[in-house]
């Protein structure tokens, strides 16, 4: 597929995640013709309503991360991630990335990356009033080392599956080189993606196996 095509076709997406979610918060600038209509003007309008109440409709989650993995900017793409971390949870948002990364498209396992990356926001009683009531939050809602473990999990598994580079540039080069930093039922699966890296045939990855070694001294 030409690199045109496929960028048309991943705006259409978004566009259509972003009209979703201005709908389902009833923003006034969804009812814009279609032809006048943007993903990018949308996600704004959406923004601020998203941040100021004080909860968000359990209907609203599936789209927000919908919309999160489909923005193709990885710097506006925490215009939904963010929301959804004071109404659902830090916990919940990284399951549904996980997910993402484990079973869905290279499309929507290249938004998760970028999404995850804003998953990690620190999450702050005077940001929204979503973070819980009288500034209070129960941290169950947050707790996340075992998400985060399976995050690193499928990021290797799917460095093995994927032929396309960039999905395996994506899916590696931002995990951690130390071992310390994976838990030991990991440590097999690490060593085997390790030695992937240091015969491949890509620098950057290389130079990511490299960089394993060296924590090893």
């Amino acid at each position: 597929m030409a690199e045109d095509e496929q960028n048309d076709r991943e705006s259409c997406s978004f566009l259509v995640r972003a009209t979703e979610v201005a709908r389902l918060l009833g923003v006034d600038d969804v009812a814009m013709k279609p032809e006048e209509r943007s993903a990018r003007h949308l996600a704004h309008a959406v923004r601020k309503p998203l941040l100021e109440r004080a909860g968000l409709p359990e209907e609203l989650f599936a789209p927000l991360m919908a919309a999160a993995v489909h923005d193709p900017d990885p710097s506006f793409c925490r215009w939904f991630v963010e929301p959804a971390l004071y109404a659902f949870g830090r916990r919940r948002v990284m399951a549904a990335l996980v997910d993402r990364l484990r079973a869905g498209t290279d499309v929507e396992r290249a938004g998760a990356v970028r999404a995850w990356y804003w998953a990690h926001l620190p999450i702050r009683a005077d940001r929204s009033p979503a973070y819980g009531p009288g500034g209070v939050r129960d941290p169950a809602l947050d707790e996340s080392r075992d998400i985060k473990d399976a995050w690193l999990e499928a990021s290797m598994q799917v460095f093995a599956e994927a032929t396309d580079l960039r999905m395996r540039h994506r899916v590696l080069l931002d995990l951690p080189t130390s071992r310390a930093a994976y838990p030991p039922r990991l440590h097999k699966l690490l060593a085997s993606t390790r030695a992937s890296a240091q015969a491949h045939p890509d620098g950057h990855i290389r130079r990511w196996a490299a960089g394993a070694d060296h924590d090893e001294l």
